[in-house]
């Protein structure tokens, strides 16, 4: 198992947030290709944001159910970058897409809340998506593409041939539990942040950056 706790932040849609987050060492940067979201960026202006980033320092392409030729010119103004399935992708889909891409891809899991009566199986779900190089689970919320909301954690015990991100609702405060629980579940553990690290939505705080990084390295 791999020791280390990459970080990833997510929604960046300025400069100076681009900047911090590389400042502080992270290893990915996400780009929202959602339209619905209000974290949105189009693939230029994420063209755009991506030039900033220094070598081994990925972007990350967040799609939910988006058509191949959107995809595909993204990819094309990005390139390098992951793709990041959140909505519907079928497991064909998403390995064919990024088998023709050549990109690497992450499949987001959203996680049922409280109130599911039946046990989320992740061990099926890492089957169906096996060719995916991680799982980044998340909060099954109402829409798509993150809802900044935390799922139940203790639901997910089960250890998998995968490797994890883990998502949703993370803060400096919780970053160091949601991290103890989770690594010892997959090959690797990373760790996505959003709106923990934000003033407003799409405007990232370097303060909260510097105390979310701060948290991880010292989990």
């Amino acid at each position: 198992m791999n020791s280390n706790t990459c970080i990833k932040i997510c929604g960046l849609t300025r400069e100076q947030d681009v900047d911090a987050a590389v400042e502080q060492g992270v290893s990915a940067i996400g780009f929202v290709q959602y339209p619905k979201s209000p974290r949105y960026v189009s693939a230029k202006r994420a063209a755009e944001l991506a030039r900033r980033l220094p070598a081994f320092v990925s972007p990350v392409l967040l799609f939910v159910n988006a058509e191949v030729p959107a995809i595909d010119s993204a990819l094309d103004l990005v390139p390098g970058a992951w793709l990041q399935f959140h909505g519907d992708e079928s497991p064909e889909f998403c390995h064919e897409t990024a088998l023709r891409c050549r990109a690497p891809w992450i499949r987001a899991v959203r996680i049922p809340g409280d109130e599911s009566e039946t046990p989320f199986d992740l061990l099926k779900y890492a089957l169906d998506y096996k060719s995916a190089h991680a799982l980044l689970l998340d909060a099954h919320v109402q829409g798509y593409g993150g809802g900044g909301k935390a799922f139940n954690w203790s639901h997910i015990s089960q250890n998998v041939n995968a490797h994890l991100v883990l998502s949703g609702g993370l803060t400096p405060a919780n970053v160091a539990s949601g991290i103890a629980h989770f690594k010892p579940l997959g090959l690797s553990l990373g760790v996505d942040v959003s709106s923990g690290v934000e003033s407003d939505k799409g405007i990232k705080d370097s303060h909260k950056i510097k105390e979310f990084v701060s948290a991880v390295r010292n989990a």
